[in-house]
């Protein structure tokens, strides 16, 4: 079987150049541009007062997400969606939601809501595990940000989360599939995970073919090394100066 052959040179078990710029949104509590290769994606995390009507007097918090995608991020011009979200997009939303609320040790940040925006700029695949990486960071921001207002004494943020791509291409097990890659992929999955090792969600479809134990457990360990680099460039980018604010 010939090597594939993989964007910026990289070997199977590599993932495309990541990059974290925080404070990218002068009026955003925490935001960061975050880039995997060609994928970019602006994360903003807004801290609102108030809940949900079915958390009101919980005196608990909440966090939800939002996710598009720019008329131009893709090769052709798409629609942007007005009044109703479309199927693939509310799935988005939900995931970036579960993932980034696995972050937190609780809701007790009082009666406010973290929304959390996700707008792609520019897509070549790995869109939703782009934003679920930099909504971490984003969020971690808003929360130091509550705390330096004095109106939190500690932050509810306990763990890093972060998501990468894999999949099964020509046959071989990749890391960080790019849009190429994924729409030749017979087996496509995401995994988001925390940084104690855990897993928050494992999404993994057969596209073209089935998959046996054994290349899920080949998956899953390719997974886990890349969520290990991607929480070193959260760190990274957490202990570096913001870009504004």
């Amino acid at each position: 079987m010939s090597e594939l052959v993989r964007s910026y040179d990289r070997k199977l078990h590599e993932m495309r150049p990541v990059t974290i710029e925080r404070g990218v949104s002068q009026y955003a509590e925490g935001s960061c541009l975050v880039s995997f290769g060609e994928t970019k994606v602006l994360c903003t995390a807004s801290v609102e007062e108030g809940v949900p009507g079915w958390r009101k007097g919980s005196k608990q918090g909440w966090l939800t997400a939002e996710y598009a995608m720019l008329p131009r991020a893709t090769r052709t011009r798409s629609s942007r969606e007005r009044g109703q979200v479309g199927g693939r997009t509310q799935e988005i939303q939900r995931l970036i939601g579960r993932s980034v609320r696995a972050m937190l040790s609780g809701f007790d940040f009082g009666e406010r809501t973290i929304k959390v925006d996700c707008d792609v700029l520019i897509a070549d695949g790995g869109t939703r595990t782009a934003a679920i990486t930099g909504a971490c960071v984003a969020v971690s921001d808003a929360f130091t940000w509550l705390m330096a207002e004095g109106t939190l004494a500690t932050s509810p943020v306990v763990h890093r989360v972060a998501a990468v791509s894999v999949g099964i291409v020509d046959g071989l097990p990749v890391l960080d599939l790019d849009y190429p890659e994924d729409v030749r992929a017979g087996v496509d999955m995401n995994v988001v995970m925390v940084d104690a090792m855990k897993f928050v969600e494992v999404q993994g479809t057969g596209e073209n073919s089935t998959f046996d134990r054994d290349e899920l457990d080949a998956l899953l360990a390719l997974a886990s090394s890349g969520i290990l680099a991607l929480h070193a460039a959260q760190s990274a980018a957490l202990d570096a100066p913001r870009s504004h604010g």
